[in-house]
Parts: C-alpha cells; structure tokens; sequence
C-alpha cells in the first residue's frame, strides 16, 4: 500500500485570459487555481495515493472555493489552516511560437505568506504518513514561512518520513544569493532532491557545461556532474533533473535524468506540442514520487514521471487530470494519440 503523502505550499487563484490573447487585449479571465505543492498532491491522488495538502487560507468564500477543488480531487484538506485576508493570485498571460508566457504575481501578504509557527501542529500531521514534498517557492514566501518549513522538515526526519525538494527558483520572488542562503539549510533534511536545468546553477551555482537553455543545447555529461556535486554538497539518496529544449513557446523537447549511487539514468525525449506548460514539473514531481513508492526501478520511476508530465503539458490548467494507466501507456511507447473507441 502506498504511504501518505504530505505536501506543504501556496494554492493561488489563477487568472488567464481566454485563449492566447494578451492582458493588454482581454475584457475577462478564466479562473483556476493551482500552486506547486497543491499540484503535485492533486496528481498523487488521481494516481490513487493517498495525498495532502497543508496551507493556510482566509477564511471566506474564496478560500473555501480553493478547499473545495482539492477536496474534490481526493485530496485531504483536514489540516488546512484557516485565516489571514487574502488568498494568493498570479495572473498567466500563455505564449505561442516565438512569444513567451508571462506570468504577473499578486500574492504579497497572502494567508500562507503571513502563517506563523502555531498555524500547523506537524506531529499530528504527520501522524501515519510516509513521504513531505515542499518546493523552493514556500520558503520564499518569507522567513517566517522558511522557518515553518524548517520546523516541518526537522518534525518528518523525527517521524521517519522521506523528504523531497523540488527547487523551483523564482527570481521574482527572491535573489540567487537568498536563496542558496535559505535552501542550503533546509537541504540537509532532504532526501530526493527535483531540479530542472536552471535550478542548480541559479540557487546553488553549480551549472551544467556545454549547456544553452536558450538555445535548446543540453549535454548529458553536464548534468551528471551537476547531480555529483548537489549530492556531494548535501547527501542526497537521489537527484532528478527535469531537460526541456525549449524551441519555442510552443513546442519542447522533454526528457530528464536520475542520479543515485554515483550513477546516473536519462529518459526518453518527447517532442511535446504544449497546450499548458504550468505545472509541468509538478507533475514529473509527483510521478517520481509515485514511481519510486511504487517500488518501481528508478529507470522505471523516471519513465513514469517523464510521461506523466509529457501529458499534463497537454492539460488546461495546473493540475495533471491523467490516470496510472494513462501515463504507463505513454511510457510503454504509445504516443500516437489516436482516438481510443
């Protein structure tokens, strides 16, 4: 049986315009809501794990519309703190061919940004769980929420748990310098640490060589240095990296690799048509997560994840609505796309 899983994080409302239209060209938005933690919890509990999530959110309308869609996802939302004005909000502006997607946060002050220590009572969360994920975004929230986090993390190693980090940098919500700062010490809890091509270099400056992003140009002996040194830095069971060739908004190529015991393993590539590129590495996350509580081999584990995520890029919104059977498909060879009668 699978071990419950805890994620700890931000949900927001998402606000886009419909279609590919512009902020500047649009008269309504369509809401969703979405969050990296969140995500990956929805995505676990579609592929039948038992999964939660923990945040804290106003206690109005609002927050209960946020509850709600986790809820009816299966998510458990018991220990989900209520209070503070206001619920996070980031507004995504989606890009096509050589336009980029953009993405505007109004998030500042928002209930989980402004929790204190006594809004969770860890122990008890995790009581009979088995795995805490949480992201380099919470703790970037503030360093009220980098302490909570702490607290968290110190709380699953006494309890047993395994603890998985996907470093989600974002320089709009924090520097470089904060971050490797604020990250270094946390990961000394971490056991699987997630991390796409940016990550490594941007919060910890350790850069793959012979490697353009922008470019689309990625080499594999790069990475697996970029995965030594990371676990040599911080004794990591497990490092996986995320490889997106960007060519543009609206095609990648999308593979990744694993490192463990000095030895590292590199997916497939998918060349993917993207419908809705957020909450990609939150489901690759969650597939990881899955595959290696599945007991599968960690090639196994990263194909999972790889073709989990291929698919959620074809999904409107930040939640990955695919099944097991679904991904195992894709990752057994089947991408024709055919229509299933």
């Amino acid at each position: 049986m699978m071990k419950r899983v805890v994620t700890f994080g931000e949900i927001m409302m998402r606000l886009s315009p419909p279609g590919y239209k512009r902020f500047v060209q649009t008269d309504s938005f369509d809401l969703v809501f979405g969050g990296g933690e969140a995500n990956i919890a929805v995505s676990l509990a579609g592929f039948g794990v038992p999964a939660e999530f923990v945040t804290k959110l106003p206690d109005n309308e609002l927050g209960e519309a946020a509850v709600r869609s986790l809820r009816a996802r299966n998510v458990a939302v018991d220990n989900i703190s209520r209070g503070g004005d206001r619920i996070g909000v980031y507004f995504l502006e989606k890009g096509a061919s050589q336009r980029p997607s953009k993405v505007v946060y109004d998030r500042a002050n928002s209930a989980v940004a402004m929790s204190r220590a006594e809004d969770y009572d860890w122990e008890q969360i995790f009581k009979d769980a088995g795995w805490f994920h949480f992201t380099g975004i919470t703790p970037a929230l503030g360093d009220n929420v980098a302490e909570i986090c702490r607290t968290a993390c110190e709380e699953a190693k006494k309890a047993g748990l395994t603890i998985s980090c996907d470093l989600n940098f974002r320089k709009k919500l924090w520097t470089s310098e904060k971050a490797g700062k604020v990250m270094g010490e946390l990961m000394k809890y971490v056991d699987v640490c997630i991390a796409n091509e940016e990550d490594a270099d941007k919060v910890f400056g350790i850069r793959a060589d012979n490697t353009e992003v922008s470019e689309g140009r990625l080499d594999q002996s790069g990475y697996i240095q970029v995965a030594r040194e990371l676990t040599e830095r911080f004794g990591f069971t497990t490092v996986a990296i995320t490889l997106r060739e960007s060519i543009n908004a609206s095609i990648n190529r999308w593979g990744a690799m694993i490192y463990s015991d000095q030895d590292a393993y590199f997916s497939k590539k998918y060349q993917i048509n993207i419908v809705d590129r957020v909450g990609g590495g939150d489901s690759f996350g969650a597939g990881l997560i899955y595959g290696l509580q599945a007991q599968k081999t960690r090639e196994e584990a990263l194909e999972f994840a790889v073709a989990a995520s291929c698919l959620k890029h074809t999904i409107e919104g930040d939640f990955n609505e695919v099944t097991v059977s679904e991904v195992e498909t894709l990752a057994a060879g089947d991408g024709s796309g055919r229509v299933q009668r």
